[in-house]
């Protein structure tokens, strides 16, 4: 006859204590599962940091390289500018009349504008060149630090996780032993309390004449039968499985 058949012949007191001895693993998983489970949320965001990090310096440093380009083609008007400013004068001396100097004296002051229009621009750049390299320094800066704290964060994780594997086995395998000595209904009704228990809590004890779970006090007539243990009993508020505490 197998275990399962086995608990079906067992005391209310030994399925009691088999659901309690069963919540003090499971709750020994949960606490393992618990100082992992933050860890890879720390390590996913530092992630997502690092990510947004490079895209911002990726931008920015497309945004300096365009500057650039903007002030090299702003210095190559102004030689343009430049030397048409020299081909308009080299003109004026051999003019044939006064409307042809003023034309080409027109030109010269238009491109004596362009020059001073794209000088103010150039300063303009330089400005935003020098904000840029601020910026990018200090995003820099953030993106290493938060690469070592990615670092060391990882490896937080992975010493955790090397710490803890080898003890979630023994209690999983305790946890399937234990398992074994409960009949499929009752295991059914644990794990389903369990899961809408918000601590993970099935199976509480009564303590200072309330519900380990839910706090609300137990009836001393109903704490009585509770000692006993002479049948399955279920908080009213929580709907969680009672033991007494000397069980």
């Amino acid at each position: 006859m197998d275990s399962k058949a086995n608990a079906a012949e067992r005391t209310v007191e030994d399925k009691l204590r088999a659901l309690f001895d069963l919540q003090k693993v499971v709750s020994e998983i949960d606490k393992i599962r618990t100082l992992r489970g933050e860890l890879p949320l720390e390590v996913q965001d530092l992630e997502d940091e690092i990510e947004g990090l490079e895209t911002r310096l990726q931008n920015l440093e497309a945004e300096s390289k365009q500057i650039n380009d903007d002030m090299l083609s702003r210095k190559n008007e102004i030689k343009e500018a430049g030397l048409l400013i020299k081909k308009y004068e080299a003109q004026q001396s051999n003019v044939r009349n006064n409307r042809e100097f003023d034309s080409l004296n027109k030109e010269i002051e238009f491109q004596n504008l362009q020059i001073q229009l794209c000088n103010k621009h150039i300063d303009q750049f330089t400005a935003d060149l020098k904000n840029k390299a601020e910026v990018i320094e200090a995003s820099k800066k953030q993106l290493e630090e938060r690469r070592g704290d990615l670092t060391a964060k990882k490896a937080e994780l992975e010493e955790i996780v090397s710490e803890t594997q080898a003890e979630e086995d023994r209690l999983q395998a305790k946890s399937q032993e234990v398992e074994n000595r409960i009949d499929d209904r009752l295991l059914t009704a644990f794990k389903r309390i369990r899961k809408n228990a918000r601590n993970g809590l099935a199976v509480v004890t009564v303590a200072r004449d309330a519900c380990g779970g839910c706090f609300n006090k137990i009836p001393p007539q109903r704490q009585l039968d509770i000692q006993q243990r002479k049948k399955i009993i279920v908080c009213e508020y929580c709907g969680r499985i009672l033991v007494d505490d000397q069980l």
